[in-house]
C-alpha cells in the first residue's frame, strides 16, 4: 500500500498479526506515516456494559496520561478512542 492509499487516522481492520486494529498516523517529528496496531483480536470491545467500559477508561486513561510527545502514536490513544465510538 503507498502511501496516498492509506487513509490517515482512520482505524482499519488488521487482517494478519494478532491485533484486531490497525491505523496510520503521520509522525509530526519525522513527517513519515507510521502503522499502530491495537487491540486483542480473541478479545471483544464491551463498551455496551458500563462497568466494563468504566474500568477500562480507568485504567488506559492512566497508561495515556503517562504517553510523552504525540498522544495519536500511542494504541492506548486508539483503544480509548475506539471503545468510546463504536464507528470503526
Amino acid at each position: 500500500m503507498s502511501t496516498e492509499n492509506k487513509p490517515l487516522n482512520k482505524p482499519v481492520r488488521e487482517i494478519k498479526g494478532n491485533k484486531k486494529f490497525k491505523v496510520f498516523v503521520k509522525d509530526n517529528k519525522t513527517n513519515k506515516i507510521k502503522t499502530i496496531r491495537f487491540g486483542d483480536a480473541n478479545m471483544k470491545i464491551r463498551s455496551n456494559n458500563k462497568d466494563a467500559k468504566k474500568s477500562f477508561n480507568a485504567r488506559m486513561g492512566g497508561v495515556l496520561a503517562k504517553v510523552n510527545g504525540q498522544k495519536t502514536l500511542s494504541p492506548a490513544y486508539w483503544s480509548l478512542k475506539a471503545w468510546n465510538s463504536l464507528k470503526i
